[in-house]
C-alpha cells in the first residue's frame, strides 16, 4: 500500500471516531474468489477477538501482574492503603501527561512540559510565602507565567519553523533555570489549608485530585472522539500538508495545542504544591520520562496506534502498580527509574509496531 494511502486509511479512521478502516470491498472480492471453502479466515470468523486482543492486551497484562502481587503478598498489596496509594497519588503525572499527549496528538513534541509544571509549583509558594500574595492570585499569575511559556514555544516552532525538539528542550532548561533563581534553589513551601483541600478532599476514599484526573482525560476524551477539532487535531498529526489542503487551520491547531499543554501543565504544578505543600525547583526533570512514557505506552491500549487519554490513564495505573508491587517486595527506589526507562522504550517499540501494521 503506498504512503498516500496509509495518511487516507488514519484520515478516515480519525473521522468514523477513530476505528480502523477494512477495506470491505477487497475482502469480499477475497471470498468470493477463493475456492474449496477456504474464503472464510480464522480472523474473519472472530474479527471481535482480534480487535478485543488489540485494544486491551495491556488491561489483561495488568489485572495478571496484580493478581500476582496479591498471592505473593495478600495483606499487604490486596490493603486499602495500597491501593489508595496506587490510585490516589498519581494525579500530578496524571496532568503532565495529559499536557505531553495534546502535542503529541498534533505531531509536536514538547520536552519543556516538566519545567512549566516546575515553574508554577516555586512560583506559588515564593510568592504567598515571601511576597505575601493571596494563594489564589498565586495560582492565577503562575499559570499565566505558564501560557507565556506555551506561546514562546508555539512562536518558535509553528511561526519561525525551529524543531520542536530544539526549542522545548531549550524552554524547559530556561524554565529550570529560572524557577532554581527565584527560589535560591532551595525546596520553596507554602502553608494553605483551602489550596490543601483543593487537592486532598476525600470522596469515596480517594482524594478529589483523583476525580480531576478521570474528568480530564474524559474531556479530551470526547473532544479529541467528537468533536471537529478533536479530528482536525488527529489529521493534522496524521499530515499536516494533506490537511492543510484540506482547509483545516493547521497552525492554529498548532498554536493551541502548545498553549492548551502548557496550561495543563502548569495545573499539574498547581496539584503539586496543593498536594505535597512544596516544590523542590531541581527535581522538575524527573517528571518527563514517567509522564512521557505513559503516553507511548497508552498507544498500545483502547485505540491501539493513536495518542487517547483513556489509554494515557491506563498506562499511567499500569505503571504505578508495576513500580508499587515491586517496591513492597523489597527493591529499592531505583527500581523507579529502570522500571520508567524500560516501560518508555517498550512503548515507543510497540507504538511503532502497532502503527506499522496499521498502514499495511
Amino acid at each position: 500500500m503506498s504512503d498516500s494511502t496509509g495518511r487516507a486509511d488514519s484520515v478516515l479512521a480519525a473521522e468514523a471516531d477513530q476505528e480502523p478502516v477494512v477495506d470491505r470491498p477487497a475482502a469480499k472480492a477475497g471470498s468470493t474468489a477463493t475456492a474449496g471453502g477456504a474464503a472464510t479466515t480464522g480472523r474473519g470468523r472472530m474479527p471481535w477477538l482480534g480487535t478485543m486482543a488489540s485494544r486491551y492486551a495491556l488491561v489483561v497484562v495488568w489485572a495478571l501482574m496484580a493478581l500476582v502481587y496479591y498471592i505473593l503478598m495478600p495483606h499487604r498489596f490486596g490493603s486499602t492503603a495500597t491501593i489508595s496509594s496506587i490510585f490516589g497519588s498519581q494525579q500530578v503525572l496524571v496532568f503532565l501527561a495529559m499536557s505531553a499527549m495534546i502535542t503529541l496528538v498534533v505531531g509536536e513534541f514538547d520536552l519543556s512540559i516538566a519545567s512549566v509544571m516546575g515553574i508554577a509549583a516555586t512560583l506559588i509558594p515564593v510568592l504567598v510565602t515571601s511576597h505575601g500574595w493571596n494563594v489564589w492570585g498565586a495560582c492565577l499569575f503562575a499559570l499565566l507565567v505558564c501560557l507565556v511559556a506555551g506561546a514562546v514555544n508555539a512562536f518558535f516552532v509553528v511561526v519561525i519553523g525551529v524543531p520542536s525538539f530544539v526549542v522545548t528542550l531549550g524552554m524547559g532548561t530556561l524554565l529550570m533555570g529560572v524557577a532554581q533563581a527565584i527560589s535560591g534553589s532551595t525546596i520553596v513551601s507554602v502553608s494553605s489549608p483551602s489550596l490543601s483541600a483543593f487537592a486532598l478532599h476525600e470522596i469515596l476514599g480517594m482524594p478529589i485530585s483523583f476525580y480531576y484526573g478521570i474528568l480530564l482525560a474524559a474531556l479530551l476524551a470526547y473532544i479529541l472522539g467528537w468533536t471537529p477539532l478533536g479530528r482536525g487535531m488527529i489529521f493534522v498529526g496524521a499530515s499536516p500538508e494533506v490537511a492543510r489542503l484540506a482547509g483545516i487551520p493547521v497552525r492554529r491547531i498548532r498554536i493551541g495545542a502548545y498553549l492548551a499543554g502548557a496550561l495543563i501543565a502548569g495545573l499539574a504544578g498547581v496539584m503539586l504544591v496543593a498536594t505535597v505543600g512544596g516544590f523542590d525547583s531541581s527535581s522538575s526533570a524527573t517528571y518527563l520520562l514517567p509522564a512521557l512514557a505513559a503516553v507511548f505506552l497508552g498507544t498500545a491500549v483502547v485505540q491501539p496506534g493513536m495518542f487517547n487519554p483513556i489509554g494515557t490513564m491506563i498506562a499511567i495505573y499500569f505503571l504505578t502498580t508495576g513500580i508499587f508491587g515491586l517496591q513492597l517486595l523489597g527493591f529499592s527506589g531505583w527500581i523507579q527509574n529502570v522500571f520508567y526507562g524500560a516501560g518508555l522504550v517498550v512503548a515507543v517499540t510497540l507504538a511503532k509496531v502497532i502503527r506499522d501494521r496499521t498502514t499495511e
